[in-house]
């Protein structure tokens, strides 16, 4: 045996109202935060690291006696 259910009718149809609300929303908040955000990132100055120069020392007299004595 089948069941039918009729459900009502909705009693308020807004037709995408809400998207188009959320769409326009999301838009102005993207565009607000490229035109603030673009030049405060510009303004950032690059974080300087100071890393010491390795010490090498070099010795006076390098012998390259290639006659190995036997």
């Amino acid at each position: 045996m089948t069941t039918i259910i009729n459900s009502p009718a909705p009693e308020q149809n807004n037709n995408g109202f809400g998207f188009l609300i959320g769409a326009i929303i999301l838009v102005g908040f993207v565009a607000l935060l490229l035109y603030f955000g673009i030049p405060a990132v510009k303004q950032m100055n690059p974080i300087q690291v100071n890393v010491p120069a390795p010490q090498v020392e070099m010795p006076d007299k390098i012998d390259i006696n290639v006659n190995q004595p036997k």
